[in-house]
């Protein structure tokens, strides 16, 4: 096995002999030089998993010498030490990215200490974290059995995203072993909405938040308050999606809450994402608002009545409170609104709709560069932080930080990495979504798909007398059976939404405070 090899720099290194010594009876190769210019030519020759570098040697100093080393190998961690503890040293010393910075005289558990934080840090992460998802695996398992209440089913989510989020670099088996986990949770969450879902609307005391509830549970109290309130809406947007950008925003808010609520069936658009806006059901709006409602079978866009809805809902609850909206499919706009904030500050509600990754989970299933990019769910999550810190979006949300209004970000629901086809038959007019069905005279397997035969049960129009609804669930997909091979090698491990998991169901609605 490879050893680690240091090299360590001072004019004095006679009488570092026996921190050497240590060091080689620890198992790390040790390779020294007295000074600056013999350091640069070693580095020229070899490489150096880290460097420790006196600052105050005749010749080149440690400031310059780090400087030419920097130049050779600019990822090599570099530790300074010095006998001076003056502040502009320190900080010329920082500003040149150094590792670590250690004063005279250094004792040898300082030097362990920098090792493992410089060069070890990821194995001992790993080995921490993967010791401590091995004792939690068991309690995670019986938590997926034993939940019986959307709460319940909140807590275990939340767990299981945390751990994916922390084991994403581990180099062994508990990932997945996770994602094993992640499938039987998904699998008990189908049962229990299959269980459930239906008697949350005969009995709506019992049902968890839902789409249709969000403004009048969430918004509304807000306003009432006297608050004013921005309300961010990311299209297609998971929980742990918005646990990575968290990392970031918490430069600029503090977080009231990590709230997940349950996003209405069908996960799409259509039905959730107007729900939010409305305040209704979608049969309800078909037939209390009929010029705002879309049907499947239509060409014409799904969500191009928001604004109306949002207006609707506010009269149906009396509220006077004056609102914009917004709704940004690309940076221009989004660049356009941050113009617009200072006239936006005394509006009582702006309302923003970002589109963004909805267009990248469709690029990614149409783009084949892109499904190499975003080729799993670790990639795909690194792809939207990406995206985020160079975006027009940050850009937003760092200005909307500046201004007196409470924070609210949002989706209407989430989406899944799917991999497992399955049969279905209908008509030519069937709706395309890959994870819900609608229409009559439909072949399916019933074990196969969560089936509501009378729609009106759960809140959804029926197109047409007969119609139904199937819904695909952990991680399946539907493909005809002509062309079978062509829809499953296209389709499968893309991102789609529109049924039944966690992920789809299960999202975020957090509210922020500027900073």
């Amino acid at each position: 096995m490879r050893k680690d090899t240091i090299l360590w720099v001072d004019d004095e290194i006679d009488l570092l002999k026996p921190y050497i010594i240590f060091l080689q009876d620890k198992g790390y190769d040790v390779i020294t030089a007295t000074n600056g210019t013999d350091a640069v030519d070693l580095c020229r020759s070899m490489s150096f998993d880290i460097i420790f570098l006196d600052e105050n040697m005749p010749g080149l100093s440690g400031l310059e010498t780090l400087s030419y080393i920097k130049d050779l190998d600019p990822n090599v961690p570099l530790v300074m030490i010095t006998k001076s503890e003056e502040e502009n040293i320190m900080n010329q010393a920082i500003g040149a990215k150094i590792a670590d910075y250690l004063t005279k005289p250094v004792n040898p558990s300082q030097i362990l200490l920098t090792l493992k934080k410089n060069i070890h840090k990821r194995e001992i992460v790993t080995e921490h974290t993967t010791s401590s998802y091995r004792s939690e695996f068991g309690k995670i398992g019986m938590q997926i059995n034993e939940s019986l209440s959307f709460a319940d089913w909140v807590e275990v989510y939340k767990k299981l995203v945390f751990w994916e989020l922390e084991l994403s670099d581990a180099e062994n088996g508990m990932y997945e072993l996770l994602q094993m986990q992640k499938t039987e949770a998904n699998s008990t969450f189908t049962k229990f909405i299959k269980k459930n879902y239906e008697n949350w609307f005969s009995q709506p005391q019992e049902r968890p938040m839902m789409s249709q509830d969000l403004f009048k549970d969430k918004i509304f109290p807000l306003l009432d308050k006297g608050e004013k309130v921005f309300l961010v809406l990311v299209d297609n947007f998971r929980y742990d999606q918005w646990r990575l950008i968290r990392e970031i925003l918490n430069e600029f808010y503090t977080f009231e809450n990590d709230d997940l609520y349950c996003a209405l069936l069908p996960t799409a658009t259509q039905y959730a994402r107007n729900a939010i806006f409305s305040g209704l059901l979608p049969e309800q709006i078909k037939t209390l608002y009929p010029q705002f409602w879309v049907e499947e079978e239509e060409e014409e866009g799904k969500n191009l009545f928001e604004k109306e809805l949002i207006q609707t809902q506010l009269e149906r609850f009396r509220k006077k409170y004056t609102f914009s909206y917004h709704k940004l499919n690309d940076s221009l706009a989004c660049e356009k609104l941050i113009e617009q904030l200072p006239n936006l500050e005394n509006i009582d509600l702006n309302v923003c709709v970002i589109n963004f990754i909805d267009m990248l989970s469709h690029a990614r299933t149409d783009s084949k560069m892109m499904r190499e990019l975003a080729n799993d769910n670790d990639a795909y999550r690194s792809l939207t932080l990406s995206w985020f810190r160079h975006s027009a979006t940050y850009d937003l949300f760092k200005s909307l930080s500046f201004m007196s209004n409470k924070v609210a970000f949002t989706t209407d629901h989430g989406t899944i990495q799917v991999n497992n086809a399955i049969k279905i038959l209908g008509q030519k007019n069937i709706n395309t979504n890959l994870r819900y069905k609608v229409g009559k005279s439909l072949g399916y397997n019933k074990k196969e798909v969560f089936e509501i035969l009378e729609p009106q049960k759960i809140g959804l129009p029926s197109p047409n007398i007969n119609s139904h609804y199937i819904f695909a669930t952990n991680s399946d997909f539907f493909a005809y059976p002509n062309n079978f091979n062509y829809y499953v090698s296209f389709y499968k491990n893309t991102f789609q939404h529109g049924g039944v998991s966690l992920e789809e169901m299960l999202v975020p609605f957090i509210i922020m405070n500027p900073k």
